[in-house]
């Protein structure tokens, strides 16, 4: 009983201190920011998660869509980048800062996730003890996949595979196999503390297995679109994933010695990981994460 007292007070304070942010927001100063990963692909920053775009002769496909009011914002991005209309959305996990734009871009264009997105997407999920509603129909994905799904277009393959229990339940890492980038969704958080929804299935565990897997399969020189921060390096990845290793295995530790989340917080990390608390998690909120989850292995 305690231990389910300290998970949701934790995971409350975590998604109130982001619906804070959020209602906070003015949306009319956002700048969407396009830089250039290859020939034909792009990310786009603005006020959320990374959006990744492939465009050519088939058209535009994007990774994500951050929020709904940005929608006209990335649309005109979009125009700058091709005059070619928007065919895909691919969604990497269904957090409305990575899908809050699915409700306008759905009209026209198809939209694709793990099947535990829709199920998210269409159904009232619990936030912060309380109902949240279904998102409208038009945000729901209509194709959606278990372990993985291709998409062949502008001339490559671009595979969207799941890794279960990470960030997320539903968390899909996007390869575009031909030109060497991938687009890791909220998995990676480069160079900062991640969020990790254990609410909604996600775990330390499966988030160090998601990211060990990708390193072991992508070549030295692959670009990496992290779901926060900056276009990446395979490197970047690495020490990232030592991170996430070392850090769970420290409070592991402390568990396993017997001590509480209130001292584990009181001892702090390391001085060598504080700075990767220059995000919206703070060293006590990473410490509370790894706690939590590693109490429900």
């Amino acid at each position: 009983m305690k231990k389910s007292l300290i998970f949701f007070v934790a995971a409350a304070s975590v998604l109130l201190s982001i619906g804070f942010l959020l209602s906070q927001q003015d949306f009319s100063k956002v700048q969407i920011k396009a830089r250039k990963v290859t020939d034909n692909i792009y990310m786009l920053q603005g006020s959320g998660g990374n959006i990744g775009v492939s465009v050519g002769p088939d058209g535009i496909l994007m990774i994500d869509d951050q929020y709904a009011p940005l929608a006209p914002k990335i649309e005109a991005a979009l125009k700058d980048l091709s005059s070619g209309s928007l065919k895909y959305v691919l969604n990497t996990h269904f957090h409305g800062d990575h899908t809050g734009g699915n409700e306008v871009f759905g009209k026209s264009s198809t939209i694709v996730a793990h099947a535990n997105v829709r199920k998210r997407l269409s159904t009232e999920q619990m936030r912060r003890g309380q109902p949240a509603p279904p998102k409208p129909r038009e945000a729901w994905p209509v194709i959606t996949f278990d372990t993985s799904i291709s998409v062949h277009f502008n001339g490559e393959e671009i595979r969207a595979m799941h890794y279960p229990q990470a960030h997320t339940d539903g968390d899909a890492v996007i390869y575009f196999v031909n030109s060497n980038v991938v687009h890791m969704g909220d998995t990676f958080f480069a160079g900062i503390f991640p969020y990790i929804d254990i609410e909604s299935g996600g775990s330390v565990q499966g988030l160090i297995a998601a990211v060990g897997h990708v390193i072991e399969n992508v070549p030295a020189d692959v670009k990496l679109i992290p779901g926060h921060g900056e276009l990446s390096t395979l490197d970047d990845l690495k020490a990232y994933h030592d991170m996430l290793q070392q850090t769970s295995a420290l409070v592991e530790q402390k568990i396993a010695d017997g001590k509480t989340l209130e001292t584990i917080k009181a001892e702090g990390l390391p001085g060598q990981w504080q700075v990767w608390a220059n995000g919206f998690i703070n060293e006590e909120g990473w410490l509370e994460a790894l706690y939590n989850s590693l109490q429900k292995m």
